[in-house]
């Protein structure tokens, strides 16, 4: 009996240790798949959030030409499933993360676009902005054909433009001036700052860059002077140079006393390519010009004509063109100027802007548009030169006369609502340029860098002589400036860190040929550079004589008497002012259901 008590026991046992077992196994399996299942749902998820970024991307490029997305949505029952894949920038797209299918549309709200002022507290707070609201839907397809992540971004793209800033750049910012020197607007740089001064520099708006900021000089580990930035309680604080008069970089705790109105290693923003500048169809300002005006070096005998764009081609326009000279508003000179600081004869297109705007207004049928056009929100004239050097390295070059008013002499011609010059070439404005007052209208100059001739140049000659013979005088710009700088150490970044060749600065911005010792250039408006010049490559050499041709000296330099224009901050902007595009997260979702 006792024998069968025992076989009875083990058996009781046995089964016990089985079902343990048994539920052992099903507890390890399950946490086996629910493990695998996590995992894959983690897969998927990253491989759908790696959709959304490529699809809010391409969204944030489309902007930069000054283009919108086009295009429609997949229906919302079943999208991208079948013939269901909507059109253009909106349509459904395909990509393979992960060896994950990642299947991706766009949606765009209604409304779009709103004007809206950037909220306070938000880096580029109080600036104006066109802002455009999408929704953006991914979803994740694992091996097995099971959707693994179901996520949706909704964001907002916003268009900024650049001439709001005192200084805006796409490479190292250096200010350093020798004189006092106030800026009056905000300063920003997608790459690093360097501040110092022979005196006092003062900025009064938000400092702001992608990269490092430095209490310093580039080119020499150096510093000196003071440099004060207006804080957030409206008082003035200063950014103390290194030990022993070095270069000291500041990280964003070190200037947390300033109350956000110094920020440092914020994310760049995304900013046109110099390229769009390019006389090219299919380039922005090319194709969206009222007039576009080319010296053509390309034959025999040097001409200039008008041009317009047909079906994706540039063609000249002879009316346009006979009308033009007619009114004697355009010419050009082969080499009369000597650029010392390039070393070379320049060819110049020759262009009097006073002309130009009363043969437009008494010949509109032949340009085909008026002076308070307001297409782009005023006038854009492309000036440029064709030859065979003008995609590289060249001695060609524009120059804007008879601009101290932009408003046409001709009774009873309409007030332009604003005025863009744009040329790929290397611009030359003499004398007084859009003089502030009654005629003030907004206006920019785009080029591939900048050049200020005062209204003592008189003739071409003074080019070739000393530096004490070109004495110039009181001059006045009031414009928006985007163009080329040079790069100190030839390299942005730390690796043209202490390498000499200091590039001028911010204060050497425009080009000069003269001597304006005790003369004064006011200037009034916006310094944007997206990158080097493309079309001139001499150096800056300082000032004074000793460098230049035959060493006879470029320039010495005026009283600057400079600031922001403050009224492109108060939506008064030139036609076609570029832009920078950045992207702001409004909601993230995961797992929702489709509506």
């Amino acid at each position: 009996m006792r024998k069968g008590f025992a076989l009875v026991s083990v058996l009781i046992l046995l089964a016990v240790l089985m079902s343990f077992l048994t539920a052992y196994f099903f507890l390890t399996l399950t946490e086996i798949r629910t493990t695998s299942s996590s995992a894959r749902q983690t897969t998927g998820f990253y491989a759908a959030e790696a959709g959304l970024n490529l699809r809010a991307e391409e969204i944030r490029q489309k902007f930069l030409g000054y283009n919108r997305p086009q295009g429609t949505s997949p229906q919302s029952n079943a999208p991208c499933q079948g013939t269901n894949q909507g059109s253009g920038d909106f349509a459904c797209k395909t990509y393979t993360i992960s060896g994950r299918t990642v299947r991706t549309y766009v949606r765009e709200a209604e409304g779009n676009p709103h004007n809206i002022t950037i909220p306070p507290g938000e880096l580029y707070e109080y600036l104006e902005a066109q802002e455009y609201r999408y929704h953006l839907y991914s979803e994740a397809v694992g091996p097995d054909g099971r959707t693994e992540a179901l996520l949706e971004l909704v964001f907002k793209s916003r268009l900024v433009p650049m001439f709001q800033f005192a200084a805006f750049y796409n490479k190292d910012l250096e200010i350093l001036p020798g004189p006092n020197m106030t800026l009056n607007g905000r300063v920003h740089t997608n790459k690093d700052l360097y501040l110092n001064s022979g005196n006092t520099l003062t900025i009064m708006g938000q400092v702001s860059t992608a990269g490092k900021l430095y209490r310093g000089r580039k080119d020499t580990n150096s510093c000196g002077g003071t440099v004060n930035i207006q804080r957030q309680a409206g008082d003035l604080a200063a950014l103390a140079c290194g030990s022993g008069g070095t270069r000291k970089s500041y990280t964003q705790s070190e200037v947390a006393g300033w109350g956000g109105r110094i920020q440092v290693g914020v994310d760049p923003v995304t900013v046109p390519e110099p390229e769009e500048l390019d006389p090219t169809p299919g380039k922005t300002y090319w194709d969206k010009a009222d007039l576009r005006i080319g010296l053509d070096l390309s034959g025999p005998t040097p001409s200039v004509k008008v041009y317009r764009v047909s079906s994706g081609q540039t063609l000249v326009d002879p009316v346009s063109t006979a009308t033009l000279f007619v009114c004697n508003a355009v010419g050009y000179t082969l080499g009369d100027f000597h650029n010392n600081r390039e070393g070379k004869d320049i060819k110049m297109l020759e262009v009097d802007l006073g002309k130009v705007l009363d043969c437009i207004h008494n010949n509109r049928t032949a340009f085909g548009f008026a002076l308070d056009d307001d297409t782009e929100g005023g006038l854009v004239f492309f000036l440029t030169v064709f030859g065979p050097n003008s995609s590289g390295i060249n001695d060609y070059g524009v120059r804007v006369k008879g601009g101290a008013s932009l408003i046409s002499t001709v009774s009873g011609a309409p007030r332009p609502r604003g005025l863009t010059l744009v040329s790929d070439q290397a611009v030359y404005i003499q004398g007084d340029f859009n003089r502030d007052g009654p005629d003030w209208i907004p206006a920019a100059v785009l080029a591939d860098s900048i050049n200020i001739l005062s209204n003592a140049w008189s003739r071409d000659t003074l080019s070739r002589e000393s530096l004490s013979r070109r004495q110039a005088s009181n001059t006045e710009v009031n414009a928006a400036f985007l163009a080329g700088t040079d790069t100190t150490g030839n390299q942005e970044g730390e690796g043209g860190r202490d390498r000499g060749a200091y590039n001028g600065g911010l204060e050497n911005y425009p080009r000069f040929h003269e001597d304006w010792s005790g003369k004064t250039l006011t200037y009034r408006g916006s310094f944007a550079s997206l990158g080097k010049p493309r079309k001139v490559n001499g150096p800056w050499c300082g000032t004074g004589t000793g460098c230049g041709t035959a060493g006879r000296g470029i320039y010495n330099p005026p009283i600057r008497q400079w600031s922001f224009d403050s009224r492109f901050a108060q939506g008064q902007l030139p036609p076609l002012s570029p832009r920078f595009v950045y992207l702001r997260q409004e909601r993230f979702l995961r797992e929702f259901e489709r509506r």
